[in-house]
Parts: structure tokens; sequence; C-alpha cells
């Protein structure tokens, strides 16, 4: 289980530190979370420059250390010698930190003389989105030099680095998410906690934190829009949203307002998504920014039709037509028409949920992804252990 404690002085793998700028609920710490998880040749350390939360408690690698530095608001140098004196006494092989709130500890990892130090950029920033900020480039440059390896996980991510930051294409990898799909699968029974009724309803759901960059409301109006635009099946249409955060109980309100209210279900954060997402229909990804979106990814391996905006990876993982529908960001009139065309055709819909479990399991594993990084992380490999 995990621990907030050193381990065992005995165990002679390797350690990881994954820094962080906080450990909590999201689609970046879930990617942690399954890297931990299946990579035991590893040991492995969570360090937030911030928080962790009870999100800890998915991570179920023996040993695995977790620590907050509580960092207040603002810049971060004057952490800069409790982070060196921190990675002196962990001693790792790897030190990995993950987009730019956590990419300037990469200094005191230079210092402390790590033999492996990476940097993974998973998206834009929600006051950067399409990365457009040269004030952010500058940064990254900043922070760069010291840097052996950056990972992108999407090709729109790889672009950026390689292009406005200005890093050399040999120092970036590309390495995508991949999805649990002995986790997340197709299943036809359904949890005591889902409220509604295959074959009786048809659910268009999401997963995410409620928040502007990952556009709910976006999902919420569309989804009331699809009144007139199918008035024959409005009846039978559920809405679920799965996810906590600062714009939850706006949506709720707006959905109450637009009578909707006993036709959507928003329970805030969950811990059973695996056992939800196989009921929904329709996966709906609103999102103005995504790297390569674990949800989304879930989502295919569960046997849903996705809806996605045409934003950073989602067209890596949905080929429009192919097997799923790519719509603008921010386009609620748009949003609406791709709904109502899978609840209008079923064939199409049937089609394109089949087509995206096929291609989650055979491109997007997460055997390929633990791979990829157990590669990265053996290829500065002290010659004693960690």
């Amino acid at each position: 289980m995990p621990t907030d404690v050193a381990g065992s002085s005995a165990d002679n793998r390797p350690l990881v530190v994954h820094l962080l700028h906080r450990f909590d609920t999201g689609g970046l710490e879930n990617g942690v979370v399954n890297l931990i998880n299946h990579l035991p040749a590893f040991r492995h350390a969570v360090v937030a420059v911030t928080e962790i939360t009870a999100f800890k408690e998915r991570v179920q690698a023996p040993g695995t250390q977790f620590i907050a530095l509580h960092k207040p608001p603002g810049q971060g140098f004057w952490l800069y010698p409790r982070v060196y004196r921190l990675l002196r006494e962990l001693r790792p092989a790897v030190v990995h930190t993950r987009n730019l709130g956590a990419m300037e500890f990469q200094l005191p990892a230079w210092a402390a003389r790590v033999p492996l130090r990476v940097h993974s950029e998973h998206g834009w920033e929600v006051s950067d989105l399409g990365g457009i900020n040269r004030a952010n480039q500058r940064l990254r440059r900043l922070y760069g030099p010291g840097v052996h390896r950056f990972v992108a996980l999407s090709r729109a991510i790889e672009t950026y680095l390689t292009g406005p930051v200005g890093f050399a294409g040999e120092r970036v990898t590309r390495i995508c998410n991949g999805v649990d799909t002995q986790r997340f699968t197709p299943s036809a029974s359904a949890p005591a906690a889902w409220p509604y009724r295959r074959g009786e309803h048809l659910v268009i759901g999401a997963v995410g934190r409620m928040q502007a960059v990952k556009d709910p409301l976006n999902l919420v109006d569309a989804f009331l829009r699809l009144r007139e635009h199918c008035p024959a099946d409005w009846p039978r249409l559920r809405l679920v949203m799965l996810g906590g955060g600062p714009l939850l109980d706006v949506a709720r309100a707006r959905l109450a307002q637009g009578g909707a209210d006993g036709q959507a279900w928003l329970p805030g954060d969950r811990s059973d998504v695996a056992a939800l997402l196989p009921h929904f229909d329709i996966f709906a990804l609103p999102s103005q920014a995504e790297g390569i979106s674990n949800t989304l990814l879930e989502a295919m391996a569960c046997g849903c039709a996705p809806v996605a905006t045409d934003v950073g990876g989602n067209p890596e993982l949905v080929d429009d037509r192919a097997n799923g529908l790519l719509v603008p960001a921010q386009d609620d009139s748009a949003l609406t028409n791709a709904l109502a065309l899978l609840v209008h055709d079923t064939d199409l819909r049937t089609r394109l949920a089949a087509a995206s479990l096929a291609r989650a399991r055979e491109q997007f594993s997460l055997a390929g992804m633990v791979q990829a990084y157990g590669r990265l992380y053996g290829s500065h490999l002290p010659r004693t252990g960690g």
C-alpha cells in the first residue's frame, strides 16, 4: 500500500520521483497512477508542489511515497533549496516533472545531479489555449536546458515543443496515454448507483472536472437544445456528467432552469467511473483544450460512441466519421447537431462505438504506454539501484 514515509532501504529498485503541481483528481494524475501501478521495475515517489489529496488512495504500488510541499501561490524559487535537499536524500534515478506548474523544479533536480531528468507536457494551460503565450514559451526555454528528455502526449504538443518553444526534435519523445482495457471494458451489468435503464433510456455522458477549460456548460446547453432537435426522443434522453468542480452547481442550475433536471444526473466526483462508463450510449467531450484525454480513451474502451471537440490530441483518438464525431470547440450548435445525429441514427451510433472499442484496444493499450516509459526511465540507469 502507499506510504507517506520513506520506503525500505532494502529495496534496490531505481526510484522515480513524479513531481507535480498538485496530486488531485484529474487526467494527468490518473495517468501517473496508471504508470505507478503498472511499472513495478521501479520504486515511485509523488512530490506535489502544493497538496496531495485522497486521490493518492488509487495508487496500489507498495511503498510509494507521498510528499506535499504546500507551496502558496507565486514563484517557487524559495523552495529550490528544500527540493534540492529532498532529492539528495531520496537519490532518485529519475525526476519526472509534468506541465509548466512543476517545470521550474527541474533546476534543483539538475543541481542535485539526478541521472535522468524528464519533463512531460500534457496539454495547454487554461490561460494559454493553443500555447500562444510567449511568456510561457520563454519560461519553458528557461527551465529546459537541464532536461534530458521531453515527453509530448500528443502530436500537437510535440509540434509546440519543437516549434514555438524551440527544443531540438531529438530531445522530444511522443508517448500517448494508454487505457487499462481490463478495467475499462463493456459491461451489461449496471451497478446499483446507476439511475437509468438500458433500452428505455438513451444516455449522453461526460466525465471530467467541471471547470472552464472542459466547457461543461456547452454540453448542458447542447443537451437542452435536443428538446427541439429530437422531440420524439426527448422523453428518453438522459444526461450524465461525472466530476466535481466550480461549475457543477452552475450546470445543475442551468438544467433546472431548462426544465431538464429530472433527466440529468450530476453526482460530482465518483470513484466508480469504470463501472458507470459502459452504460453511456454517447460520450461527449466538449473541452476547449486537451492533450490525450484519459476519459475519452476510457469511454472508447467501454464501447461508447464519442463526440469530441477538434482540439489537441482528440483527432489522434477520434477519426471523424470512422470511430466518432469531431466538432469545433465552444460551438454548442455543432455539438447539438452531432449529438442529434447519433440519437437519430442507431446504426451509426453502434458502428462508431464498435470502431472506438477496437481502436482503444489495438492502438492505445496501457501495456504499450508502460513499456515506453519503462524504456525511457531505463535509458540512464545508474550502476547501483536508486
